[in-house]
């Protein structure tokens, strides 16, 4: 499909016609900060879109997988399912973001799809943003980087005098009507490309080992018990890695019942390996319980291997997409990737 373009002075216009005409969801600076966190959010006018956001706080996956999302409801009338999806635009992802969304893609989709997921992720438009500002934590520059994102309907680069906009389906190109878009020139396209390009460069933090190299050193490296103690000790498995990560899927499903008894609603939520019931299990009833992964330094290898070695195969890389967020929400800082992958290097 062809390179269209909008020029600056046009696409405040064509935000208020896509606004009005169905939910935009973008990135916007989350109420209670100084105006440097970002959340994705109802975009309700155009001056509250800010494309030029280093990273979300929560990831966007959300959008299709809520922290907490109820399934169904069940009564003595029978079970009545929750998927009720709304046609919305989520405009302003990052590519990084773009690359989580197809490995949750492909997981909610192995073996036993994932409507509650998959309904969502089907009624939503996704418009991808050139990366204006790097966080600090970022290392998508160097890492994974032969993985290319793909499930996106649309592409904005911010350039000079206005926005390059690509176009990948017929629902990407549906909002051109919303805007006046010309043809993108060459020279256009070129300027689009290049500042996509320069933005790999500007991750301070950096990976120097291929996806293949950790993830056969990694693996290699789960009897080093050792290693995982030193790289744990002052984890506090509180999961907050877990909760900021765009890859993690993993939910705990609960029914809460109402007075009656008879009626109520399943719900799941999201869960993280990190902390210490995740993996609880009940074993021979009066408060019997066995823990597959009682110790910290088990969970903190657990995570990393999740990340860097056991789903390469079934995602085609690495499920870390170098966003850097569990970096920001680790207190004790030690969740930083990079650190772990380059001591897993090391031995």
């Amino acid at each position: 499909m062809p390179a269209h373009f909008i020029h600056e002075t046009d696409f405040r216009e064509f935000l208020k016609s896509l606004i009005a005409s169905k939910p935009v969801i973008g990135p916007v600076v989350e109420p209670k900060s100084t105006g440097d966190k970002f959340i994705f959010d109802d975009v309700t006018s155009a001056e509250q879109l800010r494309l030029d956001y280093d990273v979300s706080l929560v990831p966007p996956k959300a959008v299709f997988f809520p922290p907490v999302q109820k399934l169904l409801e069940f009564g003595p009338n029978g079970v009545k399912s929750c998927i009720n999806p709304r046609e919305q635009v989520l405009l302003g992802v990052h590519f990084y973001d773009v690359k989580a969304f197809d490995q949750l893609d492909k997981l909610f989709n192995d073996k036993f799809p994932d409507n509650n997921y998959l309904a969502n992720r089907r009624a939503t438009t996704v418009i991808a943003s050139s990366v204006q500002t790097v966080s600090k934590h970022a290392f998508w520059g160097s890492f994974g980087k032969d993985v290319k994102a793909k499930g996106h309907d649309g592409f904005l680069t911010k350039v000079q005098g206005g926005y390059v906009y690509e176009t990948f389906s017929q629902k990407g190109e549906a909002l051109l009507k919303h805007g006046k878009f010309g043809n993108a020139s060459t020279d256009q396209v070129s300027a689009a490309k290049r500042e996509n390009d320069a933005a790999m460069d500007k991750c301070q933090e950096k990976v120097t080992f291929t996806p293949a190299e950790i993830s056969t050193k990694t693996r290699a490296s789960f009897s080093n018990n050792e290693m995982w103690k030193e790289l744990s000790k002052d984890c506090f498995s509180c999961g907050s890695c877990n909760i900021v990560c765009p890859t993690c899927y993993c939910f705990d499903v609960q029914d809460k019942w109402g007075l009656d008894q008879v009626s109520g609603e399943r719900y799941r939520t999201w869960d993280a390996c990190l902390t210490e019931d995740f993996a609880k299990v009940s074993l021979g009833g009066a408060g019997g319980h066995e823990n597959f992964r009682e110790a910290g330094a088990q969970r903190f290898r657990h995570r990393a291997m999740r990340k860097l070695t056991y789903l390469n195969e079934k995602l085609g890389g690495p499920a870390c997409i170098g966003c850097g967020r569990c970096t920001s929400a680790c207190v004790p800082n030690i969740a930083n990737p990079v650190k772990i992958i380059n001591r897993i290097m090391k031995g």
